[in-house]
């Protein structure tokens, strides 16, 4: 049975909603780290453990998607919106990006927010912040992801906060752990180190694919992963997109190869947050990710 993960937001906080959801075939959700902590979500997690108990789910999957190595915009006041050919600021007086990103900014360089919706080139970058000219606009809200494509910035493979969140793992029923940006086998080892250190070492690695480079060491990743995720947002901004159906397909050949499940994720029914039905090419990519062997999908932004 191919596995099924929505995304806690506050669309489908209710233990009605979540209910309904487990009914028409859902098999677990997944809680972004990125925007909330465990505890922060107990009530709606009280609620998920509900609605699975009267829809009949014996063992409901939660995962987690720690922050990681991945980069995030500061928070943001309100809703930017971003004209086409504007002129912005980030870092002082702007938009808030880490210091890791404002210390690797250059003239020229490409800017992808929010999985590559939007995207600036840096103009100037002097005095610890960067003028930046808008390519690609739209409406930016704080905490967006944020890439600098062909840039390498290494981070923790977990940050204070998520240690914080995995002591308590446990006690909210977490029993898997999303890991962005793997780039190798060698960092699942030290995640398991740093997990078994605070009481977790039972959960599930999840190790997601979102850079060329983790794609072309999936050999070294596959015997460390309990399964992979082909995380199709950033692994679509490194690289040109129509390039991405190809190496979807190629990691999908060598997870089947070596037994290994994944999972495929990002933007599956993306039309169905405005429409109430899906695309066609929606449908097609859904059943080709389980023709191709895929263990489960997962929708995001659409739950």
């Amino acid at each position: 049975m191919t596995q099924i993960y929505g995304t806690f937001g506050p669309a489908c906080g209710s233990r009605e909603t979540l209910e309904a959801m487990f009914r028409a075939g859902m098999t677990g959700m997944r809680l972004n780290l990125s925007h909330c902590d465990l505890a922060d979500s107990a009530g709606m997690l009280a609620a998920f453990r509900e609605a699975a108990n009267t829809a009949g789910v014996e063992a409901p999957q939660l995962v987690i998607d720690t922050q990681g190595p991945e980069l995030r915009l500061g928070d943001l006041d309100a809703p930017l919106t971003l004209e086409n050919g504007a002129a912005v600021q980030l870092g002082a007086g702007g938009i808030p990006v880490p210091a890791v990103v404002l210390a690797a900014l250059e003239a020229g360089c490409q800017v992808l927010l929010d999985d590559g919706k939007l995207a600036l080139e840096v103009m100037d970058a002097s005095g610890g912040g960067a003028a930046a000219r808008v390519l690609r606009g739209g409406v930016l809200t704080g905490r967006k992801s944020i890439k600098l494509p062909g840039k390498d910035l290494r981070l923790p493979v977990l940050t204070e906060r998520d240690i914080q969140n995995i002591r308590q793992a446990e006690h909210f029923g977490v029993t898997g752990l999303l890991q962005p940006f793997v780039h190798s086998g060698e960092e699942l080892c030290r995640l398991r180190r740093i997990l078994a250190e605070h009481g977790a070492g039972y959960l599930k690695l999840f190790a997601k694919i979102e850079t060329l480079e983790g794609a072309a060491h999936l050999d070294d990743i596959l015997p460390q992963a309990d399964v992979v995720v082909i995380a199709r947002g950033d692994l679509g901004n490194d690289m040109p997109l129509w390039h991405l159906p190809a190496v979807q397909k190629d990691i999908a050949a060598a997870c089947r190869a070596a037994g290994k499940p994944f999972i495929v994720v990002t933007q599956m029914l993306a039309s169905m947050e405005h429409s109430p039905v899906p695309t066609r090419a929606e449908v097609s990519d859904i059943f080709n990710a389980v023709a191709d062997g895929a263990w489960g999908v997962m929708v995001t932004g659409e739950t």
